[in-house]
């Protein structure tokens, strides 16, 4: 196989035809309002409030932001159970709010958090729940919804993975006490820099959005020490024309998925996370964890380099053995959470992809069973 010239990247920002998103930038110059929540940012807010089918929504200048505030706005003290197998913001979050993380494992099948280990770890300290739906598999909402309410405990899911997903047909950001949503430009919907928080209460509408503009509450009034997290006019503009593709976008990302599945499955020492059917998937990532293989995560991932394709190791490392939590914390306290961080590649998946680049992956892969056959 011949190296490509252009590097192949784990990801690739899907993009609007560069006329449409010029034409959305005419009306900012017009009026000089660049930011502060201008038309553009109403009128995002209010599409996506209805393509998410959700209540209440508010946006902010990236995920982080709007996770980070999002548990701010429910005043919470003491300990939150989270996992310790997602990127760094989640935790970040947690303890950039004064609240102490404590990590819980997660399962074998589609590595979200365990349930069955919830509970076991909830004390007199819990106030919050912050689950992840990794690579866009979803948690066990119905069962994590159960625990959380005989336990008086808050439910706040990191749905960075998750756009536009549905569970038995509702949108995923309808459950939990918020929902918070990544517009990264490397997400499968983006508004360059960005993120979300959906939710129900009304009270959390006045909260968030003072939240995010320093905490003012008045034009000589300051109740909250609020952060700056406003998204501007030119990131609701690419979120507008974004979300005018994002179905294309989706299915394009699906047919590429779908190939994967048909070239790996089945192979021994390959595991694909299975497809729920209760779920529509957005196909943000395609993980495939090598165990007892021809060759091993970080072998694959160097047969892949040397071709100019970039998977990545997403998790790794888990978040509880990263240098700043690893004299708070043990990774061997979540040893499914170690051992899939070990083994764990995300291949490369985006709309723009072609087939013939997702063969390429494939035949990197499976040249090493045919090697280990023959």
């Amino acid at each position: 196989m011949e190296k490509h010239e252009q590097a192949v990247m784990v990801t690739r920002s899907s993009m609007p035809p560069l006329e449409e998103y010029v034409e959305m930038l005419k009306p900012i110059w017009e009026s000089a309002w660049l930011t502060n929540m201008g038309a553009y940012h109403e009128e995002l807010k209010q599409k996506l409030k209805e393509y998410l089918d959700v209540p209440q929504l508010e946006l902010f200048v990236n995920g982080h932001t709007a996770l980070e505030l999002a548990i701010q706005a429910f005043d919470l003290e003491g300990e939150v159970i989270t996992t310790p197998f997602s990127f760094a913001s989640t935790t970040h979050a947690i303890v950039r709010n004064g609240l102490t993380p404590v990590f819980c494992d997660i399962n074998e099948t589609d590595y979200t958090m365990d349930v069955d280990k919830i509970e076991e770890l909830i004390t007199d300290k819990t106030c919050a729940i912050v689950p992840v739906h990794v690579y866009g598999n979803l948690c066990d909402v119905e069962r994590i919804k159960e625990i959380a309410k005989r336990h008086n405990l808050r439910v706040i899911y990191d749905a960075a993975h998750a756009f536009g997903e549905t569970w038995k047909g509702r949108g995923v950001t309808q459950f939990g006490d918020a929902s918070m949503l990544s517009f990264h430009a490397t997400k499968v919907y983006h508004t360059i820099e960005g993120g979300a928080v959906a939710f129900h209460e009304d009270w959390l509408k006045d909260r968030l959005y003072q939240l995010k503009n320093f905490g003012i509450t008045g034009y000589e009034s300051v109740e909250y020490v609020g952060a700056n997290g406003k998204m501007n006019e030119f990131q609701a503009a690419m979120g507008l024309c974004n979300l005018r593709h994002i179905d294309g976008e989706i299915a394009k990302r699906k047919a590429l998925a779908e190939r994967y599945r048909e070239r790996l499955s089945g192979v021994p020492g390959i595991r694909l996370c299975p497809q729920n059917p209760d779920v529509r998937y957005n196909y943000a990532y395609m993980p495939v964890v090598f165990e007892g293989y021809g060759a091993d995560r970080d072998e694959i991932f160097s047969a892949l380099k040397e071709n100019n394709i970039f998977a990545r190791k997403y998790f790794y490392p888990c978040i509880n053995d990263y240098a700043c939590y690893r004299d708070r914390f043990s990774v061997d306290d979540t040893p499914v959470a170690k051992r899939i961080a070990s083994e764990v590649l995300t291949l490369p998946l985006f709309a723009d992809l072609s087939m013939e680049i997702v063969d390429e992956v494939c035949d990197v892969i499976l040249s090493f069973q045919r090697e280990r056959e023959g």
